[in-house]
């Protein structure tokens, strides 16, 4: 693979070329989400959120996505369940999210102790950092709960997880990855797209269906 004069200067400064990788690709992850957000109509645990749980994924598993998928799975019904247990108990909002996210570490060290159990070799040895970024969805899912309710955080938890999984796959796009290490300047285009978006005053895709009674009668 050739690599730009730039990427080779920020390797032999002592940088990994993934991590050079990952760098770059942020930018590209973060107006795939925007794009999401304005033009589909997707709103997701913002735009933070949905950008890291696109790299844990990618560090769970990097051949698939049944692992990762299944850690975000796990977390977000113990976090439910765990937030139904605690309502009886009245706890201010902190200790509740500190419980919330201790039984959800232990369920999730539970799973990854199954997992070596079983000989799933690829969730047993998965790297702490995805996981702790796992575990912190719960407390998004938690307040998203409080504030606007189970349906609504479940709505957000299934969105923030669908543009997650484009973003899986836009980064794992071999095609993608050797044109951004051969010109990393095409970066740039992703301002252009995001000053497009910020300037956006059109139906996103979602209303056009919410809407599509109302438009027939127009």
């Amino acid at each position: 693979m050739l690599y730009h004069p730039l990427v080779i200067f920020f390797i032999e400064q002592g940088v990994p070329v993934q991590t050079v990788l990952l760098l770059l690709m942020l930018p590209v992850v973060a107006t795939l989400v925007a794009f999401f957000r304005q033009v589909v109509g997707i709103k997701a645990f913002g735009i933070y959120t949905p950008s890291l749980i696109t790299f844990a994924l990618l560090a769970f598993d990097p051949n698939g996505l049944k692992y990762g998928i299944t850690i975000f799975v796990s977390v977000i019904l113990v976090g439910m369940v765990t937030r139904f247990i605690l309502n009886r108990f009245r706890l201010l909002y902190l200790p509740r999210v500190a419980i919330t996210l201790s039984i959800v570490s232990l369920t999730i060290l539970l799973i990854l102790v199954t997992g070596g159990m079983y000989q799933r070799t690829g969730l047993a040895s998965v790297s702490i950092f995805p996981l702790l970024i796992m575990i912190t969805l719960a407390e998004k899912f938690v307040a998203t709960q409080i504030e606007k309710g189970s349906r609504a955080a479940f709505i957000l938890a299934a969105e923030t997880l669908v543009i997650s999984i484009v973003g899986y796959f836009l980064v794992s796009w071999q095609t993608l990855t050797v044109l951004i290490l051969e010109y990393p300047w095409i970066i740039l285009f992703t301002f252009v797209i995001n000053f497009s978006l910020g300037k956006w005053t059109g139906l996103r895709i979602t209303e056009y269906f919410r809407f599509r009674k109302i438009a027939r009668h127009l």
